[in-house]
């Protein structure tokens, strides 16, 4: 039975292609409507949720690596990450009302506006972590995600991301179910490639195909990863790897929030505090709530 969040590897047989293709159906439910985004903002933080998992799947050491937005328009932020387990999660920071002027279908570069996007690839441990940005220029996410392989790996790479809402029969069907899946293919000979002969027009062709993607086909349950790999490259033969599980699983923790608390001065944590005498605070990717006592900071943090 094919799992319903997961990331496949596949290979392009007699190229030096390679991708990877993922698919979110419960997952992305869970990371996107749990957030309450107007539907603009949700279709972003869906893409970064993909685009997450395209590229991190690829790390071969127990890091992270975080995707993130930064514009000048009423998207302000997105950040989404992926941890070498499978988790992913995603959240946003944007302006609801000035959202909400641009219509149901506010075009990309209207709604985040000049900004950036940064790929941040972290080790762990002593390791140094590494950062390339590049500039969002109305191209989406994905245009982003290529530019930057293009001017910081060298890597000719093709991207694509769709994220819906679908009806569930048997489920509230008041309520709109989020599927988000991607798909990238990347040119290996620049890099030495694969163990085969590399002809002039492979890329050409692989990029061709690879075109003709429809956004339906990488959100529809119906459409399976290797149905649609068998449309694309059939007559040249494609080999699909073992499939990786993608999982939701958010990192915070009351520590870890009260570690940020205790940096804010007495003056700040003052103004922090609700008229129940309690200092909350909610993690903006799962939305947990954690609450505490003024006099929780006043205490020496323990080691």
């Amino acid at each position: 039975m094919t799992p319903k969040d997961f990331v496949r590897g596949f290979q392009i047989e007699g190229m030096n292609v390679r991708g990877r293709i993922v698919h979110l159906t419960e997952l992305a439910d869970r990371v996107i409507a749990a957030h309450g985004y107007p539907e603009p903002v949700s279709r972003v933080a869906g893409e970064a949720l993909v685009l997450a998992a395209l590229l991190g799947s690829s790390l071969k050491f127990d890091g992270t690596l975080t995707v993130q937005t930064r514009g000048q328009g009423p998207l302000r932020m997105v950040v989404a990450d992926y941890t070498a387990s499978g988790s992913v999660r995603a959240c946003a920071t944007f302006d609801r009302e000035a959202v909400e002027a641009l219509g149901a279908s506010p075009a990309f570069e209207d709604l985040v506006g000049p900004g950036s996007l940064a790929i941040t690839i972290d080790p762990g441990g002593d390791m140094q972590r590494y950062q390339g940005v590049v500039p969002l220029e109305g191209q989406g996410l994905a245009g982003g995600a290529m530019a930057y392989f293009e001017r910081s790996e060298q890597i000719p790479t093709h991207i694509k991301l769709s994220v819906a809402t679908l009806s569930v029969r048997g489920q509230d069907e008041a309520r709109p179910h989020w599927r988000a899946g991607g798909m990238l293919i990347q040119n290996l000979a620049s890099l030495g490639g694969l163990p085969v002969e590399t002809k002039a027009d492979d890329w050409t062709r692989a990029a061709a195909l690879f075109s003709t993607v429809e956004a339906h086909e990488l959100v529809d349950p119906l459409v399976e990863a290797e149905r649609l790999l068998y449309r694309l490259y059939h007559e040249d033969g494609v080999r699909v790897f073992d499939v990786q599980l993608l999982k939701f699983e958010c990192r915070c923790s009351a520590e870890r929030v009260s570690s940020v608390l205790r940096q804010y001065s007495a003056d700040e944590l003052k103004d922090l505090v609700e008229a129940d005498g309690l200092v909350r605070a909610t993690c903006e990717f799962c939305s947990t709530r954690y609450e505490f006592l003024p006099a929780d900071f006043s205490e020496p943090q323990q080691a």
